[in-house]
């Protein structure tokens, strides 16, 4: 068996050699096809790709975000809870120690609030943020930043963003601003440091220990919680430990915290790259569909051709299956001779868009070439050489030996 399938593919080969012409005629609609298969397989991959560097820079698909739910549905209206769970510091604390796989955590709480550098100064509006130390990423323009000693000492100091802080001092000599108290309701925050705000539109804003707040406080804007995976493949693992830990941390209150997480980002988007691949793929198919009426025309060609010679193979005791299998073999090889072109030519044509399309756009695009595609187009030219050569090697294998011996 594997010997007669190995001559059919030898025998195949040496017809495509002595017809090379012929056959790369034959089969240009299956080069077509399969160039525009892979080009728009690779687009639709680099596409994919391309959104996926996008989501993850712009929501932190790593970040797992736990909050108090405030609020319950009753006959369809929404009402606020009289009591419900709070992540205070020691219990978000508690949460997240001995998780794996963490970069850092954060517990934030913000508010709006009127400051004033001084008693008699004019106020100052500005977001108030009661925060962990989470200031790692900033750029520090003048002072310091919150530490975990001024968290554990319930330190009642501030470090306030530069839009703030010129807010306060008329002018851009940050360190005048050190050391100096901003007024908030009854409490003096001793400024310690200025940042650099954000972007150009950032709100003015100060950031103060998180410890300083009381219960009530805490109760009024619950703190919303972050924690930031080093990977993203660890996120559902650890969002089920989370899950585990608030079970019991609050076995009656569990359904109060929230755990959120972006991976339904990606997930929409790939199922929209995959609808987008399916319908460009069968769209393209119509090509490969007429290179697979040009592999049928080959084989039948062949048939008429070589009739006298499949005549004297049956008639020396070739039968039915042998010769099926013999343009079955030549089928598979044309066609994969055809979508090996044409896999050559979209890898080529892609080379040449790619450049074209970040000129245009000025976009870091990238064409991916996957196993996947290799693999598709490696089905696609079996199923072309098997469904378009099959009637023409029926029709050889049902030669009649004598007439097909006295055909000329």
């Amino acid at each position: 068996m594997l010997k007669n399938t190995l001559f059919s593919f030898g025998h195949a080969i040496q017809n495509i050699r002595t017809n090379l012409f012929h056959t790369i005629l034959s089969v240009f609609g299956i080069v077509i096809g399969v160039a525009a298969l892979v080009a728009i397989l690779s687009f639709i991959d680099g596409l994919e790709q391309f959104a996926r560097e996008q989501i993850t820079k712009t929501t932190g698909l790593n970040v797992i975000v736990l909050r108090s739910e405030t609020h319950q549905t009753i006959d369809g209206i929404r009402l606020k809870k009289d009591s419900f769970a709070v992540l205070r510091p020691d219990v978000f604390e508690h949460l997240t120690d001995s998780l794996p796989d963490i970069n850092r955590t954060a517990l934030r709480s913000n508010r709006a609030a009127e400051l004033r550098l001084d008693t008699s100064s004019k106020a100052l509006g500005a977001i108030l943020e009661a925060a962990t130390p989470y200031l790692s990423d900033t750029t520090l323009l003048a002072g310091r930043v919150l530490t975990n000693a001024d968290l554990e000492q319930a330190n009642a100091v501030v470090v306030v963003n530069q839009v703030l802080a010129k807010q306060a001092l008329g002018h851009e000599r940050w360190s005048e601003l050190l050391d100096k108290p901003l007024h908030w309701q009854m409490r003096n925050l001793r400024v310690i440091g200025v940042i650099k705000a954000e972007d150009e539109n950032a709100r003015p804003m100060g950031i103060f220990p998180i410890s300083l707040l009381q219960a009530m406080e805490l109760h009024n804007d619950p703190p919303t919680g972050y924690v930031e995976v080093s990977d993203v493949e660890q996120v559902q693992a650890v969002k089920k430990q989370l899950e585990a830990k608030i079970q019991t941390q609050f076995p009656n209150q569990k359904e109060d915290i929230q755990i959120i997480t972006n991976e339904f980002r990606l997930d929409q988007a790939a199922k929209g790259f995959l609808l987008f691949r399916i319908i460009m793929g069968l769209i393209v198919g119509i090509s490969i569909v007429v290179g697979g009426v040009g592999v049928m025309n080959v084989l039948l060609i062949s048939v008429n051709e070589r009739t006298t010679e499949i005549g004297i193979r049956k008639a020396v005791g070739a039968s039915r299956r042998h010769i099926m299998q013999q343009f079955l073999a030549e089928s598979i090889t044309v066609s994969a001779f055809g979508s090996f072109l044409g896999l050559l030519v979209g890898i080529l044509a892609t080379m040449i868009i790619i450049p074209i399309i970040k000129m245009v756009t000025d976009l870091p695009f990238e064409a991916v070439y996957t196993w996947n595609t290799f693999l598709t187009i490696s089905i696609v030219a079996i199923l072309v050489g098997i469904i378009f050569g099959t009637y023409p090697a029926m029709k050889a294998s049902k030669l009649d030996p004598v007439e097909a011996i006295r055909r000329e």
